[in-house]
């Protein structure tokens, strides 16, 4: 993990928002039938929810998947996204490391 790709990931207000409201399935509308076994979050109700286009949505999508702070899954011609919660962990385990230990 890139320790300054992940800060730099978090450097936006919406994409932390994002982070927070994946925490919880039921921030998002219930998912279609043949969905519901799947893990995650469809990107169509990420970007419904931010009220932002879908390419600011992709490409904020895009940058917390390539800092790890979260992982994409294709199911047809949709993507699912879900927090990497131990990811997440490590970031802030190196982050108290770093600045608060000797």
């Amino acid at each position: 993990m890139n320790i300054d790709n992940v800060i730099s990931a978090l450097n936006n207000p919406m994409r932390r928002q994002i982070l927070v409201w994946l925490k919880d399935r039921s921030n998002f509308p219930a998912s279609l039938p043949e969905h519901a076994g799947l893990d995650g979050v469809c990107v169509a109700y990420i970007q419904e929810k931010a009220g932002l286009s879908q390419s600011t949505i992709s490409n904020y999508m895009g940058i917390l998947k390539k800092a790890g702070l979260v992982i994409a899954e294709r199911h047809g011609q949709w993507t699912f996204y879900q927090r990497h919660d131990s990811n997440i962990k490590a970031f802030l385990d190196k982050v108290e490391e770093e600045l608060l230990k000797r």
